[in-house]
This record gives structure tokens, sequence and C-alpha cells, in this order.
């Protein structure tokens, strides 16, 4: 707790646990783009219909948000499999991307999925 009484969120929280900055923000990308994708999946795309609600693309992007999630959840930990959990993070985000960029207003989850696999690479070497 901090001295408001509340459990730290996020960055704050990371820090209070001793983790690197670069953790920190790895963190609060997964978990931005966790919630990106599981809101675009249900949200977005089941509204667009065709193309966005195609089987393959809803599937990639919730397994992306549940892997970033996963992911999330083991940086906080502090443990070293964060290694490889960021690999495959890194991995699933780039399938996430490459299925979105055919698709139209997908712009939000494009993003978000780069800043975590960008985020998640750079921990690969952490």
């Amino acid at each position: 707790m901090n001295s408001s009484g509340m459990v730290p969120a996020g960055t704050e929280l990371a820090r209070e646990m001793g983790l690197s900055e670069e953790m920190a923000e790895c963190i609060d990308n997964c978990r931005s783009c966790e919630l990106v994708c599981l809101g675009m999946a249900t949200g977005h795309c089941l509204r667009k219909g065709g193309r966005h609600v195609e089987e393959d693309h809803l599937r990639t992007m919730i397994v992306c948000a549940r892997t970033c999630a996963l992911a999330a959840e083991v940086l906080t930990t502090g443990s070293s499999l964060h290694r490889q959990m960021c690999a495959v993070c890194a991995d699933v985000c780039d399938a996430c991307i490459a299925s979105c960029e055919d698709l139209d207003e997908m712009e939000l989850c494009i993003e978000a999925c780069r800043r975590c696999k960008d985020s998640c690479e750079a921990m690969t070497d952490m």
C-alpha cells in the first residue's frame, strides 16, 4: 500500500516491487495491449462484421489479449522466465499486427501491439 492506503497500480507498483523502469513500462504496455485487443475484438470487430469477424482474426486478437495479460503477470513476479514469456508475447503481437493490417480502422490495435512487441523484445535481453 502507498501513503494514501491504496494499492498502487502499474508503474508505481512495479517500482515498489523493485522492478526496473523498463519492466514497469513493459507491464503497462502489455496491459494496454490486452485491453485494446480484447475491447476491439468484442466491440469494433463485432460491430464491423465481414472480414473483421473471421474466425482466425478474432482468435488471433483474443490470444494476443490473453498472452499480453500473462506476460504482464510473469513480469510482475520478477521471474527470469519473463524472457521466454516476452519472446512469445512479441511473436503473438506480431501475428496480431499482421492480421489487423489487412483490415480498416484497426490502427489502435496495431499501435498497441507494436508498443507491446517492442517492449517485450527489449525484455528478452534483461
